[in-house]
């Protein structure tokens, strides 16, 4: 049983450079003196101060910090408080605006013109003052000037006293463009580390600097493989550190059966070897994202910065792993909420350097807090194909077949599913997740070690199977040519297989990888006709499982990237997009392309 005791919760930190973005409240007025601005400043700032309270409640950085908002100083009436306000915002690092209002403004003049800033209005739906006109006149005005907002409106009319009471349709919208707009703002400034090249001709692995910089205001950094070498031999890394972790991965990570043929399988003091490595891998791979000030103390002040690297890749396949042990455990612990250092946020790390995969991890987790799943997107299998199999017909939520989503042992723990939401199995934000439940995700997991055959070096995979019965969302990112970068998405539930089954189904492709059986929800038509189709449609080899379901907050954040999505299962109530979209035709998918394509990537001006 894993030691609870050494999983201590840390407290939220900001492990990279940048002050945290901040969500600005503009509250905008009508400017006409002499009794009808005075009638409204009261109202007008009960406005601001309610959408303050609804995202300070509801929100936290994916760090765990508290999300701040910041309100203008003043109501907003014209040019000259519009300039005041954009002066404080910029003081105060606000990257995200929600303007606010209960009447009639003068829209070009009151606006948020920052092209750098994401943008919503709330027009609040009363019959007292004209709120929805200065809503349409304002939207207008920031689609004419290019510059995208969301709009706010809620479905029922409400009296003028009530504008400190924000109706549940526009609490949803507006905590909606809150999440997605500051995911958006947190890569900015920050790192996509690739540590080596392109693994085995993963297409995804071929970084690319001009979509990070454009799409995600992110720098590319690079690091060759040989970088760990050079910290292992002059043991640049913290020696204390690294034995207090080999320690605890010794009394916390089980080792599985071993596959490899008795005369093939390497030594006990090889594999305790191998172990020590790996663990080093882990550390060092850490600290080439996010620094370490210990190593200050070694004189290693270079060495102690890091990259800022938000999210990395590991290239390992082949260069690595034909003589070193593989990725595999570093990936996997640092993907994970919890390590030798007590429950914290995830360190996000893309197996075989698949960097656009990582980019859908980090969407995901960005958005929700939570740890990711990377996974080969692996076989489908028809019912038909597992009755033939093993003689069982699948029933339930998996009745007309599912996915096998499996990967090299690289998947967080927290993918078990040993994690609890009103007593069903869940993947939670670290700053929620008990020692209990992650002692469970540990107990849960195997570290079986590699199959010889792939990884010469050896190496140790999480081996697991993740509970069914979660909701979950599977993401990818293709770049294609001629046309860029298109956003992937599907909605589903992880299933349950009776044992027998699993077991026969686990050992025809390797049984030493970690499994999740999914099962996307279908719609009857298109690339959700049945789930062959979802198969078939997926861009890639790989794909980012994120808790929940959390494709509609997905395809807002991809419209303020200005990343088309490609295929989805959202209902289409669901889907949030700036006002701009509306201008480019009635169907969702194809205004998609022509608004991304009009408007460009966000920074790429």
């Amino acid at each position: 049983m894993a030691d609870l005791t050494s999983l201590k919760m840390n407290p939220p930190e900001n492990r990279y450079r940048g002050e945290l973005p901040k969500i600005g409240i503009r509250p905008t007025i009508d400017g006409r003196l002499g009794g009808v601005r005075e009638s409204l400043e009261g109202v007008t700032m009960g406005m601001a101060k309610a959408a303050v309270k609804l995202i300070q409640e509801n929100l936290r950085h994916p760090n765990g910090m508290p999300v701040q908002c910041v309100i203008a100083d003043t109501t907003i009436g014209g040019v000259a408080e519009a300039a005041a306000c954009a002066d404080k915002f910029r003081r105060e690092n606000v990257a995200v605006t929600l303007t606010v209002t209960p009447c009639w403004c003068y829209g070009s003049e009151t606006m948020d013109m920052d092209p750098l800033t994401i943008k919503a209005v709330w027009g609040f739906n009363g019959t007292d003052r004209p709120g929805a006109v200065y809503l349409a006149a304002v939207l207008a005005a920031h689609n004419q000037k290019g510059l995208p907002a969301f709009g706010i409106y809620g479905h029922d009319v409400q009296d003028l006293q009530d504008t400190d009471k924000i109706p549940a349709d526009v609490a949803e919208k507006i905590l909606r463009f809150a999440r997605a707009g500051l995911a958006a703002a947190w890569m900015r400034g920050k790192s996509y580390l690739s540590i080596g090249s392109v693994s085995m001709g993963i297409a995804g692995s071929i970084v690319n600097p001009d979509f990070f910089q454009d799409y995600l205001g992110m720098r590319t950094e690079y690091v060759d493989m040989s970088e760990l070498v050079r910290r292992f031999e002059e043991k640049i890394y913290s020696e204390a550190e690294y034995k207090r972790a080999l320690a605890w991965v010794r009394a916390n990570c089980k080792e599985g059966p071993d596959i490899n043929s008795p005369e093939k399988q390497h030594s006990r003091k090889r594999k305790d070897e191998v172990w020590a490595t790996s663990v080093k891998m882990a550390i060092i791979v850490r600290d080439l994202m996010v620094g370490n000030p210990d190593l200050k103390r070694k004189g290693l002040y270079e060495e102690a910065l890091g990259h800022n690297a938000i999210l990395a890749g590991f290239q390992g396949q082949r260069h690595w792993t034909d003589h070193f042990p593989n990725g595999d455990f570093l990936e996997t612990i640092l993907n994970s909420s919890f390590d030798w250092n007590g429950i914290r946020a995830p360190y996000l790390v893309a197996t075989e350097n698949d960097s656009l995969n990582g980019v859908a991890m980090l969407f995901g987790h960005l958005l929700t807090g939570t740890a990711q799943i990377f996974s080969d997107v692996r076989t489908y299998w028809s019912p038909e194909a597992v009755q033939r199999v093993t003689g069982w017909k699948p029933d339930g939520v998996a009745a007309q077949g599912f996915i096998h989503l499996i990967n090299s042992g690289a998947t967080t723990m927290d993918g078990t599913g040993k994690q609890r939401k009103d007593g069903k199995p869940a993947m939670k934000p670290f700053w929620e997740i008990s020692p209990d439940e992650a002692g469970a995700c540990l107990d849960a997991t195997l570290w079986r070690y590699a199959d010889l055959g792939y990884f010469r070096g050896g190496g140790y995979s999480s081996d697991f199977l993740t509970e069914g019965g979660m909701p979950v969302t599977m993401s990818r990112i293709n770049v294609i040519k001629g046309l860029g970068p298109v956003l992937q998405i599907a909605e589903g539930v992880t299933a349950t297989l009776p044992e027998q089954v699993h077991d026969k189904l686990d050992k025809r492709t390797n049984e030493t990888w970690p499994t999740t059986w999914f099962v996307p929800r279908l719609t009857g038509t298109g690339s959700f006709k049945d789930v062959y189709s979802v198969m078939a449609a997926w861009g890639a080899n790989h794909g980012a499982i994120s808790y929940g379901h959390i494709g509609a907050d997905l395809i807002t954040l991809a419209s303020i990237l200005r990343i088309p999505v490609c295929m989805h299962n959202v209902e289409t109530s669901k889907i949030y997009r700036p006002s701009y979209w509306s201008a480019f035709g009635m169907d969702t998918e194809g205004s998609d392309y022509r608004a991304c394509q009009t408007l460009g990537p966000l920074y790429g001006k």
